[in-house]
């Protein structure tokens, strides 16, 4: 929202308002505003709490903060855009279009795009791994000035790469342990003499199965090594399996913690556990099929 106004008007592009909430792992829920010391650690000024669709009215300072609370600021656009990055306590749900407008680098948009341009030739040149030529091109923009260091690390969700490091160790232990093998022989026993197609689908199944239970991402890692065994066993590519654990680890629809983005709208949307799984089931299932259909045509057996 532009603020209008005689003072405004010349601080259009620094000055705006915006709703944020906050996110359900935030350890501010069920703090005040003024418990918070929200204008001293953010620079901004709370002028509107919404709870529940309903706007509450009187002093907001002492009110506790709950999941799912909309909250209005007011403030410079650039503390309002890092609001959502500064200990991942809130998402910023509608920054405007002026936010754009105020604050690019336009002198760095050419650097940025040569960054961007040779990440791209190193990859397709296969003489530098692709995570080599990523890191490149990101050093490359810090020396250009593209992005500051501080940018750079708050834009690292450490949970995901803690999340993904901590189920690396137990894929491989199961793998160790046997336990791939057992589940292997299971999805074997009951899809593995019905040819690759039953079996590409026994993979959707109990990857969509476990990602019930823990995130996407987690699935993804844990599942990975069995697809891989199970393509072996049958004698055929380990692609489209693969592919497959891909893309039944993203079709995370059935519940709020399949995936960050579930949870987030779980409670401003004042969603229950059973409108996702009424929704997610009948979308799990279409992905399923075009995945089955369309998997071994790009990536065949």
């Amino acid at each position: 929202m532009v603020l209008r106004g005689e003072y405004f008007s010349d601080q259009a592009l620094d000055v705006g308002m915006a709703e944020i909430s906050l996110i359900p792992e935030s350890e501010l829920i069920g703090k005040s505003v003024r418990e918070i010391a929200f204008r001293t650690r953010y620079g901004l000024n709370v002028v509107g709490l919404k709870r529940d669709g309903i706007a509450l009215e009187g002093s907001l300072a002492d009110e506790p903060l709950l999941m799912g609370d909309i909250i209005l600021v007011v403030g410079n656009w650039k503390l309002i855009s890092q609001l959502g990055q500064k200990g991942r306590d809130f998402v910023v749900l509608n920054m405007p279009v002026e936010v754009s407008e105020a604050s690019p680098a336009h002198s760095q948009a050419p650097h940025a795009i040569f960054c961007l341009v040779l990440m791209v030739a190193l990859m397709l040149t296969d003489e530098i791994p692709n995570p080599i030529a990523a890191i490149i091109a990101c050093l490359l923009m810090g020396k250009f000035r593209c992005i500051d260091a501080e940018s750079a690390y708050k834009a690292i969700h450490w949970p995901s790469i803690i999340l993904i490091v901590g189920m690396m160790p137990f894929a491989l232990a199961l793998q160790k342990t046997g336990g791939v093998s057992l589940v292997v022989k299971g999805l074997m026993d009951i899809g593995g003499g019905y040819g690759p197609y039953m079996m590409l689908g026994c993979l959707f199944v109990l990857c969509a199965a476990i990602g019930l239970f823990i995130s996407n991402t987690a699935t993804a890692v844990l599942m990975a090594p069995i697809a891989l065994a199970a393509a072996k066993s049958m004698g055929v590519s380990p692609y489209p399996f693969a592919m497959a654990v891909a893309m039944a680890a993203s079709a995370a629809f059935m519940t709020p913690v399949s995936s960050p983005v579930n949870t987030l709208v779980l409670g401003p949307g004042s969603y229950s556990f059973s409108d996702f799984v009424k929704l997610g089931v009948p979308f799990t299932l279409i992905v399923m099929a075009v995945c089955i259909v369309m998997i071994p045509m790009l990536f065949p057996f």
